[in-house]
């Protein structure tokens, strides 16, 4: 049992480490033609993972922190696929298109608000651009089970989509009007139905706890509505509640959010009852059956974590296609415009919609691997890093050892000559554990307002 008290009081903003340096860091010093210069330098050896943002959405979920573009207008869509296309012809002048590609992901927004003869035309272009999929590449697509329909999942099935992510949330529908996002339980259903039909290896679904009117009692409800669609993976995902980033999260109240010590029961209960129900805790928010790839490589210390979330698929140069994705080189991160009104004029003028990013100093990439090793696999191997770096750890990061001593003090954590290994309850409290290594959160810890709470 935890010591909820005890919990809360790591209660403070911190990363959710999606990346290090994390995007607050990224800046318009990273210049365009250095950008061009990195993209065209990237090693022809190492594979490609795509990520393609499809912005679109019809209205507007309360709680979502993605770059949405609200619409219901077909001629918007229709011009954003050109512009798709525009982009890919520029980003084949500057980077080795006939490179491996290990992963691919659709990212929203709805990318099933495109219908299916749009997706299939989105994909055909794609793949006239980067032919060399190999056979098992992992294709994957963020699905609202509100925007799906039999025509679209054949699409999928066809060009080779072997993963999907359902949004769930949650299923109460007290919670679900104060979001703005009424899902019935058979809407869900069916898109399951679908998604098992046109044999999609891993399907996954997405809760989401710390939402409006939430209590430990309504999520066991959905937890055990969600178990009987028989997912593959779970994500739950601790509620970011950001307004003062997201206008719409604004219209939550939040007198109604659960507190911290709330939230860690409802945390530690879904912990305990994925577990018992056959699945295995993978990454900081990820749950997985034994048998997938991810339980597997977590075994082997071989989990990776990039913006598309946990990943098997590590080595590869992340390309960002669309509107405000993210790209990532070995040691860079780019992101292009969140404006679409920039995004189109750059195209238009024969560029890249690039706007601003970060070039990773060796410091930056040391740190980079310390938490993503922690994020990622709950352990880091001090020797294996002393070796890969040729510094001793112990004296490089003689700071946050000293701050990492009241975690081990409390057992959530082990600190030896050899490695750091967190506790199981310790993986609840990753991204405190992983906040000591940031050399930049000392420029960030008086502000409030710059991340969500950790707990």
């Amino acid at each position: 049992m935890l010591d909820f008290a005890k919990f809360t009081k790591y209660s403070k903003p911190g990363p959710r480490y999606t990346s290090y340096p994390t995007a607050l860091e990224f800046s318009d010093a990273y210049g365009y033609d250095e950008y061009i210069q990195k993209m065209k330098e990237q090693d022809s050896s190492r594979p490609i993972s795509l990520y393609f943002h499809l912005p679109f959405c019809r209205n507007a979920c309360y709680f979502c922190g993605c770059s949405v573009v609200f619409t219901s207008k077909e001629d918007k869509m229709l011009r954003y696929m050109e512009y798709l296309k525009k982009e890919l012809e520029i980003l084949s002048s500057v980077l080795d298109c006939k490179r491996e590609v290990i992963q691919m992901h659709f990212g929203g927004g709805t990318p099933t608000f495109f219908s299916a003869e749009q997706l299939k035309k989105i994909i055909e272009n794609i793949k006239s651009y980067f032919p060399n999929f190999v056979a098992d590449a992992e294709i994957s697509c963020e699905i609202d089970p509100r925007h799906i329909d039999e025509a679209q999942m054949k699409v999928m099935h066809e060009a080779g989509f072997n993963r999907v992510s359902f949004g769930i949330q949650d299923f109460n529908e007290k919670v679900q009007v104060a979001v703005h996002r009424v899902q019935p339980y058979e809407i869900t259903k069916e898109a399951m139905d679908l998604a098992r039909k046109y044999n999609m290896v891993s399907v996954n679904v997405d809760l989401i706890y710390g939402l409006p009117f939430q209590t430990l009692e309504t999520f066991k409800e959905t937890l055990t509505l969600a178990l009987t669609l028989n997912p593959d993976r779970f994500a739950v995902f601790n509620y970011a509640h950001v307004p003062w980033l997201k206008k719409t999260m604004r219209k939550i109240d939040e007198t109604t959010l659960p507190k911290a010590d709330e939230k860690m029961q409802i945390m530690q209960y879904t912990i305990d009852f994925l577990t018992e129900n056959g699945y295995k805790m993978v990454g900081m928010d990820h749950f997985a059956k034994p048998e997938d790839e991810l339980f597997k490589a977590i075994e082997k210390g071989e989990l990776h974590r990039n913006f598309q979330g946990y990943t098997t698929k590590g080595g590869a140069d992340l390309i960002g296609v669309g509107l405000t994705s993210i790209g990532e080189g070995v040691d860079s991160y780019n992101q292009n415009f969140k404006d679409m009104t920039s995004y189109e004029e750059a195209i238009d003028e024969g560029k890249l919609p690039f706007e601003r990013g970060v070039v990773l100093t060796q410091d930056d990439l040391i740190r980079q691997y310390v938490i993503m090793e922690l994020m990622s696999n709950f352990k880091l191997d001090i020797q294996r890093f002393n070796k890969l770096f040729n510094i001793d750890f112990k004296t490089y990061f003689a700071d946050a050892i000293r701050a990492l001593k009241p975690f081990a003090d409390e057992n959530l954590l082990v600190l030896s000559e050899d490695s750091i290994e967190c506790s199981e309850t310790g993986t609840l409290l990753i991204r405190n554990i992983a906040m000591p290594f940031d050399a930049y959160m000392t420029k960030h810890a008086a502000s409030k307002k710059t991340f969500s709470k950790t707990v």
